[in-house]
Formats: C-alpha cells, sequence, structure tokens
C-alpha cells in the first residue's frame, strides 16, 4: 500500500490535475489495483470534469461501480465530522468516494464548502484522511494544492512513498525545479519522480535534454498533450476514452500518447517496487 503524492510549484499549469486522470485510468483499467484519488484543493473542479458531469449525484451505470450512500454528496466534509466522532475506519472512506470503476478506482472531490471552513478546518485534515486511507487501497494519489499550508504540504510530502514532481516545458520552471531540488534534499532522492505534463515531443525541451540538463540518469516521464485526452477531460468521458484507445496501434496518430501514459505507469510502479525493496 503507497501513497503516491503529485506535486508541483503551484506558479504556473503544468497539467498535474490531468495527469492524475491519465495515469489512474490506465491504472485501474490495465492493473489489478484498488485506487484512491483524493483532491487537496479547494473548489477545483478539473479532476470533476475529467470523469462526471456538473451536480450529477445519482450513481453511475454500467462500467462505473454504483455508489448509492447520499453521503458521498458530502465528500471530505462528510469523512471530516466522522473522523471529529472518532468512528472513522479505513473501510469506511469508500462511502464518501465516487466510483469511478468499482473496485478499481474511485475519487474523493475538492472541498466545495466555504472557504473559510477550508481554511481554517479542512485541509488540517488532510494528512490524516491520506495515513487512514493508505491502510485500505493499494494506492492512494494526491493531487496536492498549493492553498494547503506549507507544513501540512510537507506532512504529506514526508508521509508519501512517492512524490511526482510536475514541471513544464518552460526553461523558467526546469530552472525553478533545479533551485528547489538545490534546497529541499527530499526532491533530490529517488523518492522523486519527474513528470512532464502536455508534453510536446518537438519542443527543444524534449525529454532527453531536460534529463541531461537536470543530470537524471533515467529518462523523464511524460504525459502527452493529445487532442482526445484534453476534450475528454472537459466532457466526463476520460474512461470512455481510455477504453476505446486501450487497442491503439503504436502508429496510430493516438498511439505515442497512449504509449507515454503506460510508461509513465510502469515507472510509478517500478520505482514503488524498488524502493519498497530498500526500506
Amino acid at each position: 500500500m503507497s501513497i503516491v503524492t503529485f506535486w508541483n510549484n503551484g506558479k504556473e499549469q503544468t497539467g498535474k490535475t490531468l495527469s492524475i486522470a491519465a495515469i489512474c485510468t490506465y491504472l485501474a483499467i490495465e492493473h489489478n489495483y484498488r485506487i484512491l484519488v483524493i483532491s487537496t484543493g479547494y473548489q477545483d473542479e478539473n479532476l470533476d470534469n475529467c470523469f462526471w458531469a456538473p451536480n450529477k449525484t445519482k450513481k453511475n451505470l454500467g462500467l462505473f461501480g454504483p455508489n448509492t450512500n447520499i453521503a458521498m454528496e458530502e465528500g471530505i466534509a462528510g469523512l471530516i465530522k466522522i473522523m471529529r466522532s472518532n468512528k472513522l475506519s479505513p473501510d469506511h472512506i469508500t462511502n464518501y468516494t465516487k466510483i469511478i470503476f468499482k473496485d478499481r478506482l474511485e475519487i474523493l472531490p475538492t472541498f466545495k464548502g466555504g472557504i473559510n471552513e477550508y481554511n481554517n478546518e479542512i485541509r488540517k485534515y488532510y494528512p490524516d484522511i491520506i495515513n487512514l486511507a493508505n491502510n485500505y487501497y493499494d494506492l492512494v494519489f494526491v493531487d496536492l494544492d498549493k492553498q494547503v499550508k506549507d507544513d501540512i504540504e510537507e506532512t504529506i510530502l514526508n508521509n508519501s512513498n512517492l512524490i511526482v514532481a510536475n514541471l513544464s516545458q518552460r526553461l523558467t520552471s526546469i530552472n525553478t525545479f533545479a533551485q528547489i531540488r538545490q534546497e529541499k534534499n527530499l526532491f533530490k532522492s529517488k523518492k522523486t519522480l519527474l513528470l512532464i505534463g502536455r508534453y510536446d515531443k518537438f519542443s527543444k525541451y524534449n525529454v532527453k535534454n531536460i534529463s541531461r540538463y537536470l543530470g537524471e540518469r533515467n529518462k523523464v516521464s511524460t504525459i502527452p498533450y493529445n487532442t482526445l485526452f484534453f476534450e475528454a477531460c472537459e466532457e466526463a468521458t476520460v474512461p470512455d476514452l481510455f477504453l476505446k484507445l486501450r487497442r491503439t496501434e503504436e502508429d496510430d496518430r493516438n498511439g505515442f500518447f497512449m504509449g507515454e501514459v503506460k510508461r509513465t505507469v510502469e515507472n510509478i510502479i517500478y520505482r514503488l517496487e524498488d524502493l519498497a525493496m530498500k526500506m
């Protein structure tokens, strides 16, 4: 059971949330893991838009597992109410999530209540919820938002088995991360994996050059820009797209996208297994 936290410096768009959507959907379809995605932001609907239409609270049908518990509409707020009463156990968490693939992929959505409640109450509970979920799910993916306080961010990062540092292909982004890595040893360790979101293979700053520039022994992972994927992220059809593209040939226009998602997933699994062996 592992915690994988997706981090960026919070100052620019790196495609972090959409990268999580791609990685977790692929994992749920192609691997036998029970996965929970936790969104730690405030009223950030990017992840919601990938999987369900706005205001859709009724259970999904077909390939998507049903969740008929009315508490699921409360999400993180509902979980915290139970935690305050000391009645929350790991297997209760699923009652407050939205199920994408039954027994494979669930999401604890972003908090949508008041900003004061988020700042003063909600965000401080994330480390405990993440650790508790890690006792129940095989993989807990955390979309770490910069709106959580620095001390909470540090706690989550330190508790994580793997940190996926999200960069863009802008030189300023690469240089900023290089500077952060000099200041924080955590980002120098094998516990950190680099990922380029919205990747353009024709850019001067391709994975080969970025890997060389940052002194990375292993090729940096990527989630390429793909028109169908980014449309699906706005239309709540990401699972349908991945099911459609799972047999895509390598020379197809979508083959590069699916190939890189697969490579990134394999890199995450391999790194987690490698780190576990050295513990």
